[in-house]
């Protein structure tokens, strides 16, 4: 939009933004190149005078407000077509000129509806008239004979046209009373019309139908601030802008301010403080949404300086519109909390996930935003299904993941429920007492969830640190993980089916709404619950109906007397009310080992050590010691049973025997193999004995565990089978990958399946690419691929790919060499089908680890050095080894890909080398041996007395990870604290 002399008697197009009376608007260009808002004018139509709005006098003009209405509804927010005929210097050069809307002219418009009047040639210079004067002399002529607009001959029209004003829109807003108007209106909509903008996030409206003038702050937000200058009279929406006549410069001296033109002036300021970024922005983004344009109000509060807070809607079409949440998603106002306050709890959690959103794309006023450092980080695609073995806490489970082979380390795995927090159980090994409603909490999910199918959705981990105060085992940090845990819902059906897929009730909103716990308060950007909403609405409920924390009472006591720590002469005490010859309800509350545990006794209010009568399993660090705890965790651990307790031992512990769901718990060890009866002091005096003796029978038949080896009539040692005496094997390999961590692929030298296969391989014609569509291998296939670096074909297996057909050539497939060892992603063209008689044959590479060592992975400190290490000494041109082969590991199944598959311990030595390289791995300090066990082999024990000189070397020279001296052994050097194990 042009400025100056060259725009008049110029066409120019744009939208018109307000009306300020109704002979004058303010039209804003519809594009522009500079940044910040477009340019804009103001336009009063040429040759005509339209009645004045209350201004100094206090009083509107008969039809004043009507003929503002009509321009208003006629033009707003529309685009329009004007020029500029003549200004008025006298009046601060004030522009005057024609309009079109569409092609009506909107002088012509207001003139034939009467509603303004028209000042003909001998009023005005006659240079400074409307080109249209002629006709709309005529059209007023038609208007007052027909007695349109002002021109009513309707008897007291003129009068009743006049707006009975209430103080605060006349300039007399002291004893408005902001309180009584929102006691009045809270929570109703209000017709208004928005009369100014001041900032993006606040507006002065009239409140229809009274027409109160009143400011408003839009409410959970504040837009950036426009600053204060020395004369800030916003001459835009400035009500009084039609004070002086049309075209004459002789007015009258301005009589008292309005309350509009007091609220515009109290911005005025001596000190001059500029704007913040993308206030303009903002102001503007407002305007064109709401000013001089009809919305609804529903005030919310008021705040201590009597100001009103509200929710302003709007229309846009057919669509009402929130402008709080309109401004915050496009980056133009921040959330504000203390006002948010006053809107209904959905309102301010869409009005704060808003912000979030902009802030992580970075949306205008957000665009340099630095996000806080958090400690926490999301996990994806972690869901699995599990029975919940150990209720640690109200907020914490251990679930035995279905998916991971029963015994295994992982197959527990600890879940913190995501953003809720329970009271602490606290130590009393650090004479710290619960918390209120500490036990409650933990004995209601126990109740609930012991032994019990869950859904688990893992959500984020989180690193805690010893100052957080959270207990964490040793100096260091420690990583929690997070998730939702939910019960299986109970479809109608196929229960089985629906239980898989379908989760039902939140364990975490459970809680809460019970009143045993609270919900976390998380920063910007921290990782939360996905059910985040669901656990505040479970929160507000507990906190309305004063359950359990958030009530006035205090929790129950709980005095129980610990024997596991008394003195053996206190427990012998407790021998008289326990063993009477009946059944006791008890508590498993941990499992010590295989065989051993720790009961409550709720009716003697006591904890005791109790192990079974004649039924033990392998001792810590013996074979099958940890699947025995592992089972019996699964099967007993806290669960509600019944004791018979028979005597006491020397330590204290009570001897007899469990009952779970009427099954004797001795059977679940027996019949897994994993326990033998000992009965030196009579079997007669166990009851059921003949019940645990089938049992292990049952094992022994099976040669199940500790039974492998089992002979009839032949004693064995639990654990220990026959060392037999044997030629190891040893072959001669080369090289073909290193993984880390001591593992490695190689090639046997001089196998004829190598050359034949490599025979076969150089002899195929390979073809161009196959036609999209015609070849579409799948996961476990067996192709020919061609490698990267030098673009040789090899065999190699699919290990993942598109999952539908292919339909470019550039889709990516994942391979894994069957021959070498590496793994590598290529397009679809560098791929062929390969002939049965050449996929047919095994893989030539046989995945080893180094024997009887420990060497770091790549994560872990030395790691790389290591790895770099053994990439050096092994590969290149023909460098050949002898790998002696000391242990087979067949547990990692068919080949799937790389480090997968059967698995060779082997002592790997070059051939003009003096020592292996699993002794040079440990004269370098990069790598350590394996922890020594009493039953190891004779031979084993000798090669690990060879290692340790090497070993020893490097830990006397404070060479590599024995720099800072001895180093902590790692998790399979020491037994494993299983979750929630006293």
């Amino acid at each position: 939009m042009a400025t100056g002399a060259a725009t008049e008697n110029q066409w120019l197009k744009g939208r018109v933004k307000a009306v300020t009376s109704g002979d004058c608007l303010v039209i804003t260009a519809l594009t522009h190149n500079r940044a910040g808002p477009p340019p804009e004018k103001t336009i009063t139509l040429s040759s005509l005078m339209a009645p004045k709005m209350a201004r100094r006098g206090g009083i509107d003009e008969p039809f004043a407000w009507e003929s503002r209405e009509f321009l208003r509804k006629l033009c707003i927010g529309k685009e329009v077509a004007f020029k500029v005929d003549y200004k008025v210097e006298a009046i601060a050069g004030r522009e005057f000129g024609s309009v079109y809307l569409g092609h009506e002219n909107l002088a012509k418009l207001v003139v034939q509806n009467g509603w303004a009047k028209v000042r003909g040639p001998g009023q005005q210079n006659q240079d400074k008239v409307s080109p249209y004067i002629a006709e709309l002399v005529q059209l007023e002529q038609h208007a007052q004979q027909e007695g349109f607009g002002r021109w009513s001959k309707v008897p007291g029209a003129a009068e009743a046209s006049i707006r009975n004003l209430p103080p605060s829109a006349v300039g007399d807003s002291g004893n408005f009373d902001a309180m009584g108007l929102l006691a009045a209106s809270k929570g109703k909509p209000m017709e208004g019309i928005v009369e100014q903008v001041r900032d993006g996030s606040t507006l002065r409206v009239y409140l229809l139908p009274e027409f109160q003038f009143v400011q408003v702050f839009v409410a959970g937000l504040q837009a950036p601030s426009m600053g204060r200058r020395q004369s800030t009279q916003e001459a835009v929406v400035e009500p009084d802008v039609t004070a002086t006549s049309n075209g004459d410069a002789s007015a009258d001296t301005r009589g008292p301010l309005t309350s509009a033109q007091r609220l515009a002036a109290s911005a005025a300021s001596s000190v001059e403080v500029s704007s913040d970024p993308f206030a303009m922005e903002a102001k503007y983004f407002t305007e064109l949404r709401v000013l001089n344009r009809d919305v609804r109000i529903v005030l919310e509060g008021v705040d201590k300086f009597n100001n009103l807070i509200g929710s302003v809607y709007y229309s846009d079409g057919d669509t009402v519109k929130d402008l709080g949440l309109e401004l915050v998603e496009n980056g133009l106002a921040k959330y504000v909390e203390w006002s948010a306050n006053m809107l209904d709890e959905e309102a301010k959690k869409k009005l704060k996930a808003t912000e979030l959103q902009c802030k992580k794309n970075r949306v205008k006023m957000w665009a340099n935003y630095v996000p806080p450092a958090s400690n926490s980080k999301a996990i994806h695609d972690q869901n699995f299904t599990g029975k919940v073995v150990e209720v640690v806490s109200g907020d914490c489970l251990v679930v035995a993941d279905d998916s991971i082979p029963f015994g295994s380390p992982m197959a527990e795995r600890r879940v913190c429920l995501s953003s809720i927090r329970a009271p602490k159980m606290g130590n009393p090994r650090r004479e710290e007492k619960p918390a209120p409603y500490a036990w409650e909490a933990k004995d209601f999910l126990r109740l609930k969830l012991i032994g019990k199918e869950v859904i688990v959705q893992m959500e984020y981990s989180r690193k805690i640190s010893p100052g957080d105060g959270v207990t964490t085992s040793g100096a260091g940090d420690r990583v929690m993980d997070f998730g939702s845990v939910f019960l299986p819902s109970t479809a109608k059906g196929d229960a089985d089916v629906a239980a898989a897929a379908t989760p039902g009730a939140n364990i975490a909103e459970l809680i809460i709404a019970r009143g045993y716990g609270t919900v976390v308060r998380h920063r910007d950007f921290e990782e939360r619950s996905n059910h985040y909403d669901a656990l505040l609405a479970a929160e507000a409920r507990a906190i309305a109906g004063k359950k359990g924390i958030h009530s006035a009472k205090d929790s129950p006591a709980m005095h129980i007397t610990d024997l596991t720590v008394a003195s053996a002469k206190k427990a012998k005490d407790f021998l008289p009310s326990l063993s009477r010859g009946k059944r006791i309800s008890a508590v498993v509350e941990y499992v010590l080992s295989g065989h051993r545990f720790k009961l409550y006794i709720p009716k003697e209010t006591c904890s005791i050590a109790f192990a079974f009568s004649g039924v033990r399993c392998p001792g810590r660090g013996e074979p099958y010691s940890e699947e025995a705890i592992a089972l019996m965790r699964r099967k007993i651990m806290q669960r509600d049973v019944e004791i018979v307790v028979e005597t006491v031992d020397r330590t204290g512990t009570f001897l007899g025997s469990m009952w779970e769901s009427k099954t004797n718990a001795g059977t679940y060890l027996l019949e897994a193999g994993l326990a033998k009866m000992q009965t030196g002091f009579g079997a007669d005096r166990i009851p059921e004995a003949h019940i645990l003796e089938l049992a292990e029978r049952s094992a022994k038949n099976q040669k199940l565990k500790i039974w492998e080896n089992y002979v009839e009539g032949e004693e064995v040692v639990n654990g220990s089978s026959k060392v037999e005496t044997r030629q190891k094997e040893t072959l001669k390999v080369v090289v073909t990958e290193v993984l880390g961590g001591g593992r490695f692929y190689v090639q046997t030298v001089g196998d004829q399946k190598v050359a034949s296969i490599q025979n076969q391989l150089a002899s195929l014609s390979l073809k161009d690419a196959p036609i999209i569509g015609s070849f579409n291998p799948k996961r476990g296939d067996i192709v020919l691929a061609q490698f990267s670096l030098d673009n040789s074909w090899n065999r190699a297996m699919i290990v993942d790919g598109p999952r539908g057909a292919v339909q470019s050539p550039e889709e990516k497939f994942e391979v894994f060499y069957i021959d070498y060892g590496n793994q590598e992603t290529v397009p679809y063209s560098a791929i062929r089908p390969v002939d049965p008689s050449v996929s047919s044959a095994p893989g030539l590479a046989q995945l080893c680890r180094l024997a009887y060592i420990k060497v770091p992975g790549l994560e872990e400190d030395f790691g790389p050095d290591a790895g770099e290490y053994l990439h050096t000494v092994t590969l290149g041109s023909g460098k050949e080894f002898k790998a002696v082969v000391e242990e087979r590991d067949t547990s990692g199944g068919k080949v799937k890909g790389q480090g997968t598959g059967t698995e060779l311990a082997v002592t790997l030595i070059a051939v003009d080398d003096e020592i292996s390289v699993n002794a040079a791995m440990l004269q370098e300090g990069i790598a350590r041996m394996e922890k020594r066990r009493k039953w190891e082999p004779k031979d084993k024990q000798a090669a690990l007395d060879a290692l340790e000189k090497f070993q020893d070397e490097a830990r006397k020279s404070r060479t590599g990870i024995w720099q800072y001296g001895d180093i902590q052994s790692d998790d399979e050097d020491v037994p494993v604290r299983k979750p929630g194990r006293g």
